[in-house]
């Protein structure tokens, strides 16, 4: 192997001067992903010396890391996948090639994810890679679709640890709570296809009110507008792709995090990863959280258990296997049902306290997640890859509820309409299979990929059974009194069952990146989608086969940093609406327009871009004057629907080492076929900032969060939240290299907003509140 001694100029003869200096304890961060840079870097940090073959570092980047501890281990971590290794002698950092019989096994990444995309470790707010999209590997500039990640530094700096807290910080999202469930949108459209390691889920279903819990998941990758090739069904709005943590420590480490906040919210969190045999090739992780909170509503209480074990194991230089296994147990009581009346029975608004709700100490929403996980992965001939994937998850969920929907007498509080009580048993169980090869190659000097596969997704609803009482209220009667709520509970029967039902879907796919020229890469990919529902008594039972969901982008490069991109792709999306021959009417098919320019700026660590988009919606069913066959029900047909259009921008990543950055803008305009308005309830314009800058021991962040004006309903019974910007804060201290201290505030001024509205009432959104975490990390 020839070894070019590196020059010997000034700086790094004082470097080889004051070997003696060298500490082998000290602590490491490196952000550059070009390798070169980073051992140069390095090389600094620990005032030794470098020698190595400059030829050997072409193609090769480096492994970003952060406060690790010692030099020879920031070394090998640095050098991970790349085939190379370093040796320190004669206070002399030495980068050679590995020997011949491990260059296979290390140039090759074994994990269950691209490793290059986890944001573990990296305190970036970007990452490298993402696969939802296409499951290509490709970076946020090649995907030719406005696409965005929250990774783990992200999550952790805003205070952010649930799904539904998140998506309050997805540019673009409109959430609309409406108790313990949102009813979020995106680009005028319904979100409602939700991903786990790339395979479609509905356990993470709003109208489940499930909540997942974010401690298990390394980040959450975000794809804008229609998501077909990977999803299946659904609406063209965004598509969330939760990605879990994987025991990939070769030593072991973890964190011990306890928190305090206001309305008496306490958790406490264990994350703790380990070798599990000597050579490190078999390893665990384990993550385990308690919470135990209030909230500024009266009556509202929280408890959240979460346990989730991830074994993963090289088998052997070509072989990967991993197993997990998680549990949630999210017990809720003192609920809401829906938001407070909107009107006083003399049609003036109402203005309830912000801790008012619609309650009995014997309400509650509970739900219970168990799932199992299986990933492997085979390398056939150098880097083509057998890949399978398999997740099986039942939800549990049962609820006793109490609703008011009407007006309220101003003096007395008496209210006017009708009241809702309600329990529900329901469980759910569903399994996902994802088999695919995937195939990089070298063709005409240009790197090209090709990935094949096949997933099949069934949703089984096992059993939802339910109980309701609804007696009607009067002035002269009244059931309730708004001011001074005694609700009995009506400790019902659930007398009622929905019929068991189950939906299953496969599709067989195929996605490639073609380096047509250097500068100009094709993205393109296929899949054959087949859907079926069927319940046990044969009642609405359809089928839908060989659904077609194109997609395909095109990417030019401008320079080393700006690309333009234009792409098309679309999603569909089953209706149970019967033409006026008997015949289920075809899916709607959601399409989507996108063109734009990406950015990447300082060696790749920020990621920036500017789309615009047209989202289209055919095939949706129009009620006629006819009726079906041999039915009282009106038969529909279909027309053109919703067309959608409008530009988002996204910043993320560092700006400097010390200084983070996450920024949008979003904005769309929706109308039907009418030209009338759709999706009031939603923001047309939003934006999301936060921004992070570390000095020395002391962090600090600032986040704005702007939302336009929503509104429902016209006239004297329109309900209006006009646009607000809400501000939030943080502050951190490394106590020392193991400790660091956190407090987050929401909210600062204490703005009082509606986190959601309906035809007759609102959820007003949180009060000023703060968080302190204190973190311990070994």
């Amino acid at each position: 192997m020839r070894l070019l001694k590196h020059s010997l100029v000034a700086h790094s003869a004082a470097l080889l001067l004051a070997g003696s200096l060298y500490a082998g304890d000290g602590t490491y961060t490196i952000t550059t992903t070009s390798l070169k840079e980073a051992i140069e870097t390095l090389s600094e940090q620990s005032k030794l010396p470098y020698i190595m073959d400059m030829n050997i570092l072409k193609g090769k980047k480096a492994t970003p890391i952060k406060n690790v501890e010692g030099l020879e281990k920031a070394l090998k971590l640095l050098l991970e996948g790349t085939g190379l290794e370093a040796v320190i002698k004669d206070s002399t950092i030495i980068v050679k090639q590995k020997d011949d019989a491990n260059v296979a096994l290390d140039a090759i990444t074994i994990h269950a994810g691209s490793e290059s995309a986890i944001s573990e470790g990296t305190g970036s707010y970007t990452t490298k890679s993402m696969r939802t999209a296409t499951k290509l590997n490709l970076s946020t500039r090649e995907t030719p679709q406005s696409v965005t990640v929250l990774t783990d530094q992200k999550l952790e700096d805003l205070g952010v640890t649930s799904y539904q807290e998140m998506l309050s910080y997805v540019t673009g999202v409109s959430i609309n709570r409406w108790d313990e469930r949102i009813y979020p949108t995106a680009r005028g459209f319904d979100v409602d296809y939700y991903l786990l390691d790339g395979m479609p889920t509905y356990t993470i279903s709003d109208t489940t009110a499930s909540d997942i819990d974010l401690s298990i998941y390394d980040r959450v990758e975000v794809v804008k507008g229609a998501n077909g090739l990977m999803t299946g069904a659904g609406n063209p709005a965004v598509g969330l792709n939760f990605i879990r943590k994987h025991a990939n420590s070769k030593e072991v480490k973890g964190e011990v995090e306890v928190s305090a906040g206001s309305w008496d919210a306490y958790s406490s969190t264990m994350d703790v990863s380990a070798p599990l045999n000597e050579e490190g090739n078999i390893r665990g992780r384990l993550v385990a959280k308690h919470e135990d909170k209030k909230s500024f509503m009266n009556g509202y209480e929280k408890t959240n258990d979460i346990v989730y074990g991830v074994v993963d194991m090289d088998l052997t230089e070509t072989t990967y296997l991993s197993i997990a296994a998680e549990y949630q147990k999210l017990d809720r009581s003192g609920i809401r049902w829906g938001g407070l009346p909107a009107f006083y029975s003399d049609g003036t608004r109402t203005n309830f306290s912000r801790s008012q709700t619609v309650s009995e100490d014997w309400t509650y929403w509970n739900s219970e997640t168990k799932a199992l996980y299986l990933d492997f992965k085979q390398y056939l001939y150098n880097d083509i890859s057998f890949n399978l994937a398999y997740s099986y998850r039942k939800l549990y969920s049962d609820t006793s509820l109490l609703y008011f929907g009407g007006t309220v007498d101003k003096d007395s509080g008496t209210g006017e309409g009708y009241v809702y009580r309600y329990v529900n048993d329901a469980l759910y169980n569903e399994q996902n299979i994802d088999v695919y090869i995937s195939a990089p190659f070298e063709l005409a000097n240009l790197n090209h990929e090709i990935i094949f596969g096949v997933m099949r997704n069934t949703s089984d609803m096992k059993y939802n059974k339910w109980g309701m009482d609804y007696p009607v209220s009067s002035l002269a009667s009244p059931v309730m009194n708004l001011y001074a709520i005694n609700v009995a509970n009506p400790n019902l029967s659930m007398d009622y069952a929905t019929t068991p039902d189950k939906t299953t879907q496969t599709g067989t796919y195929i996605a490639g990146k073609f380096s047509l020229m250097e500068d100009l890469k094709l993205v393109t990919g296929l899949r054959i989608s087949d859907w079926k529902y069927k319940s046990d008594t044969g009642a609405g039972d359809k089928e839908f086969t060989n659904e077609l969901t194109p997609y395909a982008g095109l990417i030019y490069d401008l320079n080393d940093n700006h690309s333009i991109y234009v792409s098309y792709t679309d999603i569909f999306k089953p209706q149970s609406y019967k033409d006026i021959s008997g015949n289920y009417l075809d899916p709607i098919v959601g399409k989507n327009y996108e063109t734009g320019i990406k950015g990447e700026y300082f060696d790749k660590r920020l990621n920036a871009s500017l789309s615009v988009f047209r989202v289209e919606q055919d095939n949706v069913g129009e009620v006629t004057s006819q009726f079906v066959p041999g039915s009282t029900d009106y038969a529909y047909e279909a027309v053109d629907g919703v067309v959608s259009k409008g530009f988002e921008i996204d910043i993320n990543g560092e700006i400097t080492d010390n200084w983070n950055m996450g920024f949008g803008i979003a904005n769309f305009e929706a109308k039907d076929a009418d030209g009338n308005k759709i999706s009031t309830k939603a923001s047309r314009t939003m934006a999301n900032l936060f921004t992070k800058y570390t000095i020395q021991k002391f962090g600090f962040g600032l986040g704005l969060n702007y939302r336009s004006k929503i509104y429902t309903g016209s006239g004297a019974t329109e309900i209006t939240q006009d646009a607000y910007i809400l501000t939030n804060a943080m502050v951190s201290y490394d106590v020392d290299k193991h400790m660091k201290l956190q407090l987050n505030v929401n909210n600062i001024f204490d703005k009082e907003y509606y986190e959601g509205i309906g035809s007759d009432g609102m959820v007003y959104g949180s009060p000023r509140n703060a968080t302190l975490s204190f973190k311990y990390t070994f």
